[in-house]
């Protein structure tokens, strides 16, 4: 028997963890599901992780820290089942025929795995529970929402509408910072070159003429000195802080901080921010237009919006709607929404149209994101003009300034 920590939701929705000891991870599942928990996820305990695990099993995508799947094949995964069940084709007829198809190897695998605990009488949501890092909480919850109540089709065109309006933002997020990206990129090699063929040549040329160089040439030959002979132990140095700081981060003191901290970022902190709120009042939309109570779907949102900061001022709204208080007054007291958004919430709970209105929520989030990146370049190139102009300043006065004292000590002889 194996040793596994489990992480799942009871009948109320709330999360619950645990360990437990089975034969595979199929009956840790079946164990869980006769106690009315629903995995999220099933791993093996620490101790049997590390035994287990070799070199040659270790995921380079999760090691960069890539997705497993990317949203493209779960947006034509959805659309495909959508087509699928609308038609009548049997579950597991259609998730043998999306597996044969995919090629996504994680999700070609994944789906292998899903079809085989199908035939072995899982539910379609416990099945696909056993592959967090491919079908998130959110994914699996508007699944199991569709097998109860009969509609799966909609559950998988709401899935694909979700990840596809999530592929947009992404793309346009990426679209606004292409340019500001070349140039950071196209400082970092010039300083490179600098140090490398330029400072060197001219701080020769110094040297064999003797002459009397400023204070900003010392600096300047001193970091290119500095650059040359330590090099390798700035790039070693360079990879240890980034593997430092992608520890820290998915430590969940780390994970908080950086929710925080990425939202108050200069300039681009304000659009990651309603690029979240965007994204937690569109999924919460989808889940209570669902059927699914406020309360389990504030749960599911909180793990959909990618943000350990905002995750836990979602499940404070949470806990105060469990303790009486109005959907209206927790989000109030969250201070996460403007006074526009409190009053369209406030409209949805008096007309009892919640869902609508988080809709229109989720779309003047949206606006609100495409504004701000239509600005962003706008923003970013004084920010880039002032650096290439502090380079053309540091040139000039460390290279240029004691060679025209040198032409003026000549013309003066």
């Amino acid at each position: 028997m194996a040793a596994f920590v489990y992480v799942g939701r009871d009948a109320t929705g709330s999360q619950v963890k645990g360990k437990l000891e089975a034969a595979n991870t199929a009956a840790a599942a079946e164990q869980l599901s006769r106690q009315q928990i629903i995995p999220i996820s099933i791993e093996l305990s620490n101790e049997q992780s590390s035994e287990k695990q070799s070199v040659g099993q270790i995921n380079i995508n999760e090691l960069l820290g890539f997705a497993v799947v990317s949203l493209d094949d779960l947006i034509v995964f959805c659309r495909q089942m959508y087509a699928l069940m609308r038609s009548g084709v049997p579950i597991l007829r259609a998730i043998n025929g999306m597996a044969d198809s995919s090629t996504s190897p994680h999700l070609k695998s994944a789906l292998t795995e899903v079809s085989t605990q199908l035939e072995g009488g899982y539910a379609l949501s416990t099945a696909m529970n056993q592959h967090p890092k491919i079908f998130p909480p959110l994914f699996v919850s508007l699944i199991h929402v569709g097998e109860n109540t009969g509609k799966l089709d909609d559950s998988f065109m709401k899935l694909a509408s979700y990840f596809d309006r999530e592929q947009e933002t992404r793309k346009r997020i990426k679209t606004a910072l292409r340019y500001p990206s070349f140039v950071l990129g196209a400082i970092v090699i010039a300083m490179v070159i600098l140090n490398i063929f330029v400072v060197p040549t001219f701080a020769d040329m110094f040297t064999k003429l003797g002459a009397d160089l400023p204070m900003a040439t010392k600096v300047l030959i001193a970091s290119s000195n500095f650059f040359l002979a330590y090099w390798p132990h700035m790039l070693v140095g360079c990879i240890f802080i980034f593997f430092g700081i992608r520890n820290f981060v998915r430590t969940d003191k780390g994970r908080y901080w950086w929710g925080k901290r990425k939202t108050r970022l200069p300039v681009v902190g304000s659009i990651i921010e309603r690029s979240i709120l965007s994204r937690f009042a569109h999924s919460f939309a989808i889940v209570l237009r669902a059927g699914v109570p406020m309360t389990s779907g504030l749960n599911l949102v909180s793990d959909a919006v990618d943000n350990s900061y905002m995750r836990e001022k979602i499940i404070t709204m949470r806990k105060s709607i469990e303790s009486g208080e109005s959907l209206l007054r927790s989000s109030h007291a969250s201070d996460l929404f403007t006074p526009l958004v409190l009053q369209m919430v406030a409209v949805g709970e008096e007309t009892g149209r919640v869902d609508e209105l988080l809709e229109e929520v989720g779309e003047y989030y949206e606006r609100e994101v495409d504004y701000e990146l239509g600005n962003l370049t706008a923003k970013i190139e004084p920010i880039m003009i002032a650096i290439v102009a502090a380079m053309v300043l540091v040139l000039a006065l460390g290279i240029f300034t004691p060679m025209w004292d040198m032409m003026s000590a000549f013309q003066g002889k």
